[in-house]
């Protein structure tokens, strides 16, 4: 993402622009899928000293604010992406951990109706596929 795109989503979302929230978002933006370790780690590469608890801060507030989704998959830690606001959802290999989107086959959120609701409003459907990734099938 080009860093005034990146400064204006922080605007639009209310946010104060600072250097680890930019890293975070753009690094988020460049990897998707990533734990917050690997963001911490990539985001220090860019900018030098940041600390473990900023990162996780500020994942926090760009989560809280719409601009990156939070996922967990089973067995793994979150991970963060940029792709938001729509209908899509994950595949993940249960040997190596690699997560791809997916997207929705049929349409807007919730894309799946539960056959008893409880009573609530249902706004989104997680869906998570499970398998064997191309490079572990030909490991």
């Amino acid at each position: 993402m080009h860093r005034t795109d990146t400064e204006a989503a922080l605007r639009g979302a209310s946010l104060r622009v600072t250097g680890p929230r930019l890293a975070v978002l753009d690094t988020v933006g460049d990897h998707p899928h990533s734990d917050a370790g690997t963001v911490a780690r990539l985001v220090r590469a860019r900018l030098g000293a940041v600390s473990t608890q900023a990162v996780y801060d500020v994942l926090r507030a760009l989560t809280e604010a719409g601009l990156v989704r939070r996922i967990e998959p089973e067995g793994s830690p979150a991970r963060y992406e940029r792709r938001v606001g729509d209908n899509h959802h994950h595949v993940v290999c249960r040997s190596c951990g690699a997560i791809e989107d997916v997207d929705c086959a049929t349409g807007s959120a919730p894309c799946i109706g539960a056959s008893d609701d409880h009573g609530f409003a249902i706004d989104e459907v997680e869906v998570v596929y499970w398998g064997t990734c191309p490079r572990c099938r030909e490991a």
